[in-house]
């Protein structure tokens, strides 16, 4: 076997592999000699079948299986001689194609992009600084208060009193278009809070000043981009009877809404509110650290990068955000996006950070544990409910999604063991210093 260079250039190789005739006809009688004491055919005893006719009848099969074998392990034997990584899956065309005949050389010519040789980093010389947020009193009571009115309750009004924003009303409707009523536009009992906006637009403004015991009429379009096709901009009539008007009441706090949230009383709820509070500003303030981080390191080294890397990360990168700018477009088909300088520019710095991190983790033996997948994986599949088994099967089926789980995770764990080794010092601020931070964070 013979791998020629035929393309040094920067990060880009090409080879040509050469697997003569004769050694693949000595693999294919190998691999018949393995196989042929399990072969039975009618008219020989199990394992008697002459090699001739294995070979006429297995022969094909086993020849392309011999090439397959062949050309993997030419080009391990040649990425573990060159050290070379590549940076995507190489591209590996035979030459001649349809018209190789068996008892040819095969020739195939091999080429990719190499990952570049990432220089040492010395991240002991990082400099980083730790917002501290207190969870302090305003902030539990502010917590408190919000908890106390998301469990608020509505109680009735005084009779013939005129419902008003943040009244809940009770009424059954019936809706039609042209005259005709239409699925799902009738509800009896239907609790619905003014002012919510969980109706169509137009909807609730109807119905305030209604009183107990009221018939209103209430006429709306649907938007046009409404998710019934057959009712998006359709006018529509809605016949409403008011069954009750109700105040809403905040609940109180005390032991008893502690209890809900399952606290055994208010102190405990406090408790719990503060620690989670923290957490969040903990969460934030990493935030704001890692880009410090990833700032300071996309200044201190520089080295080639693969174009094919940078070309993908651009695309996906102009994908997303086309998508994010467009939320009403679910499909793919709106053809070719075509990257920007922008886009381009922050994918260089991606592909480079990344490449930087992925050196540092892999010097490191930073390495993601069983026991982290599947707690991601859980977190992931969290967001499927009833559907938790079928995604657990699908990652376990899918290299990509693993990758996709696994890569955040190794990356985290990286920059933990950079900033275990890098100076810090702590800041304490407010939390709405740390959300001018968190704010300040250009989307990467």
């Amino acid at each position: 076997m013979q791998v020629t260079e035929t393309l040094n250039e920067g990060l880009k190789r090409s080879y040509t592999i050469t697997v003569p005739a004769a050694d693949l006809d000595a693999k294919v009688q190998e691999k018949l000699i393995e196989v042929q004491p399990e072969i039975e055919m009618k008219g020989f005893r199990k394992g008697k079948v002459p090699m001739a006719m294995l070979k006429k009848q297995f022969g094909p099969r086993i020849l392309g299986d011999a090439m397959q074998d062949a050309i993997d392990g030419a080009m391990k034997d040649h990425f573990e001689k060159t050290g070379d990584r590549p940076a995507l899956q190489p591209d590996v065309k035979m030459v001649g194609g349809e018209e190789w005949k068996e008892g040819q050389d095969v020739v195939v010519e091999m080429t990719y992009e190499a990952l570049p040789e990432i220089p040492e980093l010395d991240t002991s010389s990082v400099t980083l600084e730790r917002l501290v947020v207190k969870a302090d009193d305003s902030a539990v009571e502010e917590a408190l208060k919000n908890l106390a009115s998301s469990a608020q309750t509505f109680a009735d009004r005084k009779k013939g009193s005129k419902a008003k924003d943040g009244d809940q009303i009770v009424i059954d409707f019936k809706g039609s278009v042209d005259g005709e009523v239409f699925e799902g536009g009738t509800a009896e009992d239907y609790p619905l809070v003014l002012g919510s906006g969980s109706f169509i637009p137009g909807f609730e403004d109807q119905l305030t000043g209604a009183k107990e015991g009221d018939d209103v009429e209430v006429k709306v379009t649907f938007p046009e981009n409404y998710g019934a096709s057959h009712l998006a901009g359709k006018e529509a009539l809605f016949e409403c009877k008011v069954k009750a008007v109700k105040a809403p009441a905040e609940a109180e706090l005390n032991d008893e809404l502690a209890k809900k949230y399952g606290a055994e009383d208010l102190e405990a709820l406090k408790t719990q509110i503060s620690g989670r509070l923290e957490a969040e500003y903990a969460g934030a303030s990493r935030a704001v650290m890692k880009r410090a981080l990833l700032d300071q390191l996309d200044g201190m080294v520089s080295f080639d990068l693969p174009p094919s890397l940078v070309e993908a990360e651009a695309g996906q990168i102009a994908h997303q955000l086309y998508h994010e700018e467009h939320p009403d477009d679910h499909d793919h088909n709106h053809g070719a996006i075509e990257p920007t300088d922008e886009h381009k520019a922050l994918a260089v710095r991606r592909v480079r950070l990344g490449l930087l991190l992925a050196e540092i983790g892999r010097k490191a033996d930073v390495q993601v544990s069983d026991q982290e997948m599947t707690q991601a994986v859980l977190n992931q599949a969290r967001q499927y409910p009833g559907q938790e088994r079928a995604f657990f099967e699908f990652v376990q089926k899918n290299p990509q999604m693993q990758q996709q789980l696994r890569a955040p995770l190794f990356e985290d764990k990286v920059v933990d063991h950079i900033v275990s080794g890098a100076t810090v010092t702590e800041k304490n601020v407010t939390k709405e210093e740390l959300q001018t931070a968190i704010d300040a964070l250009d989307e990467l």
